[in-house]
């Protein structure tokens, strides 16, 4: 059963939120990170890449870019551009995207959970990927990037929510790349222990997006851990900064696929080729977006075209039957010579919201051929986690992302 409790976060001054809220530090390089920070100094991007406080000489992981984060943290504290909740509470964090709005609630989720698999995982992790981070939250003394776990909708927190919502939002702003953001505090004592109980009666939450984040955070908690060997579990150190959304409001985008030669092939041998495991049919000129899944859309030599997998190379194995998987098995391996889509530098990936026209941008700039996907549902994503397996490399894009800067969470 699940552990997600109530905390008391740090979040911005009213009127400062707008300001402070910035997208994920690992959207950015340095640059982009840096001509952010530059446009808006007050960007928590300052304090989650605190490298755009120093010039090009300095590495991003040099020990002073973390001693600056937690510089410019206490800072900003202290001139009050962030206040700390009086006691525990949970929140509810909803996001608007064309339209489409999600709604979570803020919290922190247990570390054990997460090791006893609780907290379930669709992906791997990398050790170097992971090591930023934990240097910054251990420095920090706080976690600033909250989770993005995701589970199966519960009656009761959508009754919740919907009472809470009918009140007014302590934040209401829309970012400058349009989402729209509104947040909520519950702190009235029976919905606390409702949300709290609903939890514990619910059996495994999801991490839809943030694996690196997380499996850094657990990290920290358990160097926190050894270095209090008289810790009760109670402690902060034994939870990590999460928005948990209901499946039924998430919305997983296309993550597309761009290949930089045809393997030797000419285009008539490759279409050939192709032919054996999927039904190849010409769609012209006009950018084209499967429609069910078992769908592909290819961009060849200005053509777009449909491939439906045969019958034959589907599978009913929760990793095997995956589109990434049919494609990668029976058309960028045997074909294309993709044997590792993580390691090889002829494959790149495109996430769906950049749209099929930057597919063909690619093509037509660095690359021979494109492929447009069918999403994967959250549905398979569960499906894979509780089956112990792992997706393979870039299977899901959550739109939109959520931001940091507007819950903190001390250690």
């Amino acid at each position: 059963m699940a552990e997600i409790r109530p905390f008391s976060a740090y979040r911005p001054a009213p009127g400062q939120e707008a300001k402070i809220a910035a997208l994920p530090y690992d959207v950015y390089n340095r640059q982009e990170a840096c001509e952010v920070v530059a446009a808006n100094p007050e960007s928590f991007l300052a304090i989650d890449r605190a490298e755009t406080g120093f010039g090009p000489e300095v590495d991003t992981y040099a020990p002073e870019v973390y001693e600056r984060a937690a510089d410019l943290l206490r800072e900003r504290i202290a001139e009050g551009k962030f206040i700390q909740e009086g006691k525990p509470c949970y929140y509810i964090y909803e996001q608007t995207m064309d339209g489409r709005s999600q709604t979570g609630i803020v919290a922190c989720a247990s570390i054990d959970d997460y090791r006893n698999n609780v907290i379930r995982k669709h992906e791997n992790t990398r050790e170097e990927k992971e090591q930023d981070r934990i240097r910054h939250v251990d420095v920090c003394n706080m976690q600033t990037g909250p989770i993005f776990l995701a589970y199966r909708a519960s009656s009761v927190l959508r009754e919740i929510m919907g009472e809470v919502k009918a009140g007014n939002p302590v934040y209401d702003f829309v970012s400058e790349d349009g989402i729209g953001h509104k947040v909520w505090i519950i702190d009235d004592g029976k919905q606390i222990s409702d949300i709290h109980e609903e939890f514990a009666r619910i059996p495994s939450v999801y991490i839809a997006d943030g694996h690196h984040r997380c499996a850094s955070a657990v990290k920290v908690g358990l160097k926190r851990r050894e270095e209090n060997p008289d810790y009760t579990g109670e402690e902060d150190f034994n939870y990590f900064l999460s928005v948990l959304f209901p499946d039924e409001e998430l919305h997983i985008m296309d993550y597309n696929r761009v290949v930089r030669d045809l393997n030797g092939y000419d285009a008539d041998g490759f279409l050939a080729e192709i032919g054996q495991a999927f039904r190849v049919e010409e769609k012209g000129t006009e950018p084209f977006r499967p429609g069910r899944k078992g769908e592909f859309g290819m961009y060849l030599e200005d053509q777009w075209y449909c491939l439906t997998a045969k019958e034959e190379i589907l599978s009913s194995d929760a990793v095997e039957g995956l589109d990434v998987s049919l494609l990668q098995k029976h058309l960028l391996e045997p074909i294309l010579g993709i044997q590792d889509p993580k390691t090889d530098r002829r494959i790149d990936f495109v996430g769906g919201i950049r749209g099929l026209e930057e597919l063909e941008r690619r093509v037509h700039r660095d690359m021979k051929v494109a492929f447009s996907m069918f999403p994967t549902s959250i549905g398979e994503l569960f499906a894979v986690a509780d089956a112990g397996r792992l997706m393979p490399p870039k299977s899901t894009w959550f739109e939109p992302k959520l931001r940091s800067g507007l819950f903190l969470h001390t250690l």
